[in-house]
């Protein structure tokens, strides 16, 4: 018996039909080679029978990144994570800290006022409570400065510059970067790496490394000239090389292994200087991050089938960040296994400080237009991600 399929959000509702008969309703062309065959709902019982499709389940991965918070917004946070997150369904935290953590190794690099040891374990230990899994974040490589402020590492150790003495007060330049070849860089890098992890407890990391644009600068001694694509993995190989020491699962940013000219994605969602070609000298078992905050673009796909796992990362635009839902689903429900298992979920980016969000959250007025915009896509898509479980 045909059926009639109706979308109702993330179910489909079919009812079984019949053709009208011949005799009753003959059959209507409406042009040559098109037959209209008129259907009527066939009663069952009295009642308009309906079938109810499973809904396709959540992906695995469901989470959202935010900056760590301050220790005056400790308490707030500690909230957040035990009655919002299970609430929504987030079973991911990544908190970015970069240097803003009492390093005792490295201290150094600590900026004034980042969380304690101690500090940061009472969240992983919230987490554990909520069934959330916390990922640390220091972004590497990149994003060395921020306007005309350079990020602690390169203050502390300013012979680590991929470009040093040059673009003063980082006039010209989007963010400085540090030499992946200066024979002492991750000596440094590793311990920040360590310390941070051990105080989350994490069998995770997630290293940045997105938006890369200072590398093989032809005024380094010993990045000059060299393959931008290996300078590029090569980094990459090193930071997930030593996680896997602590069995540590390395997360990434990945819009550097996208080439952005020929796609006309552009230079900031993908590469426009050459390191897209990393993308096949790097291990497959480096969780990407596919942001893409404008459309929803088929690079999660790309990824998938490339043999990485992905999570699509959106903003603060609601219907994208359904569109990477919608996307993901369809491959989970259609791909080989192999394909679809490595499409892991959604990492709901906010760009905003753990503290802003959260009261935000709870209802105060969003300190800025980026928090409430996030917040809106956030809500809109751990609500679908609730749906689809039946939630």
């Amino acid at each position: 018996m045909p059926c009639l399929l109706f979308r109702a959000g993330n179910r489909f509702l079919a009812w079984s039909v019949t053709p009208l008969t011949a005799r009753n309703n003959p059959v209507r062309r409406s042009s040559p080679g098109d037959i209209v065959v008129p259907m009527k709902l066939t009663p069952l019982a009295l009642a308009v029978s309906f079938c109810l499709s499973a809904a396709t389940p959540a992906p695995p991965v469901r989470g959202l990144h935010l900056s760590a918070p301050s220790a005056d917004d400790l308490p707030l946070a500690l909230r957040f994570i035990r009655e919002a997150l299970p609430k929504e369904g987030v079973n991911a935290l990544v908190l970015e800290f970069n240097y803003n953590f009492q390093f005792t190794r490295r201290p150094e690099v600590a900026e004034p006022g980042g969380l304690t040891a101690e500090q940061v374990k009472t969240i992983a230990a919230a987490c554990r409570e909520a069934g959330v899994r916390l990922i640390p974040q220091i972004n590497l490589l990149g994003h060395q400065s921020w306007a005309k402020r350079t990020a602690a590492l390169l203050r502390a150790h300013p012979e680590f510059d991929e470009t040093p003495g040059k673009y003063p007060q980082n006039e010209g330049i989007y963010c400085r970067s540090y030499c992946p070849l200066h024979p002492q860089v991750h000596d440094v890098v590793f311990d920040l790496i360590d310390e941070l992890a051990d105080a989350a407890g994490a069998d995770a990391f997630h290293v940045g490394m997105d938006e890369v644009f200072l590398l093989g600068d032809d005024d380094c001694v010993r990045c000059k000239g060299k393959d931008k694509a290996e300078l590029f993995a090569q980094e990459v190989r090193t930071l997930n090389d030593h996680l896997a020491l602590s069995k540590r699962t390395m997360w990434m940013w990945a819009d550097r292994f996208l080439e952005g000219v020929t796609t006309g994605m552009g230079k900031w969602e993908a590469s426009a200087n050459g390191t897209e070609g990393a993308i096949s000298r790097v291990p497959k078992d480096i969780v990407l991050c596919d942001w893409h905050y404008d459309r929803a673009l088929p690079t999660a796909e790309y990824f998938a089938v490339a043999g990485f796992p992905v999570l699509s990362a959106p903003w603060r635009k609601p219907d994208v960040a359904l569109a990477q839902l919608d996307a993901i689903r369809r491959v989970r429900t259609h791909a080989t296994a192999g394909i679809a298992d490595r499409m892991q979920g959604v990492l709901q980016t906010t760009w905003a400080g753990m503290g802003p969000f959260a009261r935000a959250y709870f209802g105060e007025p969003a300190s800025n237009a980026n928090v409430a915009e996030a917040l809106t896509t956030f809500r809109a898509l751990f609500r679908e991600l609730r749906a689809m479980d039946g939630r």
